[in-house]
């Protein structure tokens, strides 16, 4: 099994009366996180039960709050057990249904796992105001990954194994950026057998999910769009280009985008601005949560060697690693770009703080600071910046600015 860090929050939360909200992309793990959780309570003895909507069988006690509470009552009896409701986002109304057996103060603990779509059509967000604490579980991290590939025997020690194994973690590295990190992707042994999995998933995602929440018949314009978004990661997106390019309205392109992120397979980046007559203020740029995912959308599944020599993907994949460290929870991520062309990946802003962060796909020798990056830390004058690359790891102060150099893996510890 691939071990969560997220696992143990959510373990942790089993004792508080809140409904534990996990929710993630689909085939992400949130099943398997939800039956390790009903084991381990079955083995504590405590009595507990677990219902699926995606079986027909189980879809029947959710016709009302009062069948559903019949079964509890039948499997657990009328004292304290724990309930856990998988693909809660198959039933309409799903929050206030969840809201009016909440309010009932019944000695039951509910675990309740859904896709993106939970939060679509059933508001659910807002119908459990102040009832139920949200967990996202996306798929595989990297630092996930790289426990796994070397058994945990590095995971207390991480910081150390990157330094030290420096070739075995880039090696890791491009296998993580090819495949991505689906659970079934990763255990798959073959790269027929991961290709063969990640278009199961990507066909699931786009015709049971997308095309039932957009009630489209036909799929072919929202993957032509898809593709679109994954050749241009980290590049401004421009709605009416993309509307004439498929032929599309404006709203329907924005429609197609706004769905694919909230059901977890793209993220939004927002400019980062303080001047609206000098800096991009309104175009934004997407990334991908699964660089597997959208390498197969592309076509580019499998190719081992484009991993670190595609500058974009490597920007993503160090998105990925920005968005997963734990440190930076409360940070929010935009990039920068002026309307002269200056650019930064990534601005990371927390209240009246921001940090810089460039990135380079290459083994970067010197302590050159890149134009744009310059007028940047010129005119923010940010007390920290970073210049990701593949090795160089010094640093380099200007005025008031400390410039770190640091390899790509460093990243996972950003304070």
């Amino acid at each position: 099994m691939i071990k969560r860090i997220i696992y143990s929050e959510i373990k942790n939360h089993l004792n508080q009366k809140e409904i534990s909200l996990i929710a993630g992309p689909r085939q992400a793990g949130k099943t398997t996180a939800m039956l390790q959780l009903k084991k381990e309570l079955d083995e504590s003895g405590e009595k507990t039960l677990l219902l699926n909507l995606d079986i027909e069988a189980d879809r029947y006690f959710f016709d009302s709050q009062k069948s559903l509470i019949s079964k509890i009552e039948l499997e657990i009896g009328k004292n304290k057990g724990f309930v856990f409701i998988d693909e809660m986002q198959r039933k309409e109304d799903a929050g206030l249904f969840l809201k009016g057996i909440y309010d009932m103060n019944l000695p039951y603990k509910f675990i309740v796992s859904g896709s993106g779509s939970v939060e679509l059509k059933a508001h659910i967000h807002e119908s459990l105001a102040g009832r139920k604490r949200l967990f996202e579980l996306n798929t595989i991290s990297f630092e996930e990954f790289i426990n796994f590939k070397t058994d945990y025997k590095y995971q207390d020690q991480l910081e150390n194994f990157f330094q030290i194994e420096k070739e075995k973690t880039l090696e890791l590295a491009k296998e993580y950026i090819t495949f991505g990190g689906y659970p079934r992707v990763i255990l798959a042994q073959t790269t027929l057998e991961k290709t063969k999995i990640i278009e199961e998933i990507y066909t699931s995602f786009v015709e049971k999910d997308l095309a039932y929440l957009l009630g489209i018949q036909k799929t072919e314009d929202l993957g032509r769009l898809l593709k679109i978004i994954s050749s241009q990661i980290g590049n401004l997106v421009n709605y009416s280009e993309l509307s004439s390019t498929l032929g599309l309205s404006q709203q329907t392109v924005n429609n197609y985008l706004w769905y694919t992120e909230k059901t977890f397979v793209i993220d939004k980046i927002t400019p980062f601005y303080r001047n609206v007559r000098s800096e991009i203020t309104k175009s934004p740029t997407y990334y991908f949560t699964d660089l597997g995912m959208r390498n197969f959308i592309l076509g580019t599944f499998g190719n081992y060697n484009l991993t670190i020599d595609d500058g974009f993907l490597f920007q993503n994949f160090i998105y990925l690693l920005i968005k997963n460290n734990l440190n930076l929870n409360f940070a929010k991520i935009h990039f920068w770009r002026t309307k002269d062309g200056a650019e930064t990946d990534f601005i990371l802003e927390n209240g009246q703080d921001v940090i810089p962060i460039e990135v380079k796909s290459i083994n970067v020798k010197n302590q050159d600071i890149p134009r744009s990056f310059r007028n940047f830390i010129n005119k923010y004058n940010p007390p920290q910046a970073y210049l990701v690359n593949l090795s160089l790891d010094s640093v380099l102060t200007i005025d008031q600015t400390k410039i770190n150099f640091i390899p790509y893996y460093q990243v996972l510890f950003i304070k």
